[in-house]
C-alpha cells in the first residue's frame, strides 16, 4: 500500500508544468532562459497559488514554484515568521 504522505498533492494533477519538461523549473545559477520560460509557464496555470502556498510551506529553496524563485520567496517566509 501506498503511503498517503508521499503522494503528491492532488493541485498537480491541473499544473501547467506536468506538460512540459521539468528540469526548466530548476535552472542552473544564472541560466535567466529557463527561469523566464518557466516563469511564464507558471504564468498561466490555474493551479499557481496553490503551488506557490506549497513552496512556502515546505521551504523550497531551490526551484521554480508558483512563478516564483527562492530569492522572490524568501521576504514571503520572512513575512510569516520563518527564518530563511
Amino acid at each position: 500500500m501506498i503511503d498517503p504522505e508521499y503522494l503528491p498533492p492532488a493541485w498537480t494533477k491541473e499544473a501547467r508544468c506536468a506538460e512540459v519538461d521539468t528540469e526548466m523549473f530548476f535552472p542552473d545559477k544564472g541560466d535567466i532562459t529557463s527561469a523566464t520560460s518557466a516563469r511564464k509557464i507558471c504564468n498561466g496555470c490555474e493551479v499557481k497559488q496553490q503551488c506557490l502556498e506549497y513552496a512556502l510551506d515546505n521551504r523550497e529553496i531551490y526551484g521554480i514554484w508558483g512563478g516564483t524563485n527562492e530569492r522572490d520567496r524568501r521576504p514571503m517566509l520572512k513575512a510569516r515568521g520563518i527564518a530563511c
